[in-house]
């Protein structure tokens, strides 16, 4: 069974909403706020390029395809990611919406076909991004790990990472935690099923 786990960026308050900037697809009033009054720090990010080498697939959803698929292949700090295989979570995309230059992708149409990809064989599946997709598959049970950096920013607005949904309590078992000088936190939970 393969693990699928939910990387983000994350405000204090939950927000995933645009943490590199707005796209043509998603526009938010503090698009780049993971930039914004934030000093970079090599090492708050370690698990980023971790995740880099330990991914086999990815995952999104329609609205972070579209926003990822024109820009990731060509960029140079996405490279190991081209020729993995991609998984796109949508009922609306049509198969004439995929780009042709990021290895192998396929369309998934429910969440009980997210879990029959996680039944296979394979190592990591790392999402990124999609944060509807993200609540959807938490709501459901079916994300294995949380891999966040949380930002000491509070954003007021935006697309959260968890749904207000009333669902039965989910246990998380704290993996590894870290805090950085620029005020990042890393936390890495596994979900208890």
């Amino acid at each position: 069974m393969r693990t699928l786990i939910y990387t983000a960026f994350v405000s204090l308050d939950g927000v995933v909403d645009s943490p590199g900037g707005g796209s043509q697809h998603e526009a938010h009033r503090s698009g780049g706020w993971t930039y914004q009054d934030i000093e970079f720090r090599p090492e708050a990010y370690e698990l980023k390029g971790r995740e880099t080498e330990e991914a086999t697939a990815l995952m999104f959803g329609r609205a972070s395809y579209q926003a990822f698929s024109p820009v990731w292949p060509e960029m140079e700090d996405f490279a190991a990611l081209r020729q993995l295989p991609k998984y796109v979570v949508s009922t609306t995309l049509g198969q004439d919406a995929l780009v042709d230059n990021w290895g192998d992708i396929t369309i998934l149409r429910s969440l009980a076909e997210v879990a029959k990809v996680k039944e296979t064989e394979g190592g990591p599946i790392i999402i990124h991004g999609s944060a509807t997709l993200a609540r959807n598959l938490s709501d459901a049970g079916l994300i294995d790990r949380y891999h966040l950096l949380v930002f000491p920013v509070l954003l007021g607005a935006g697309k959260r990472m968890f749904s207000d949904t009333d669902k039965e309590k989910q246990m998380l078992k704290l993996l590894e935690s870290e805090s950085y000088a620029n005020g990042i936190t890393k936390l890495v939970y596994d979900v208890l099923h």
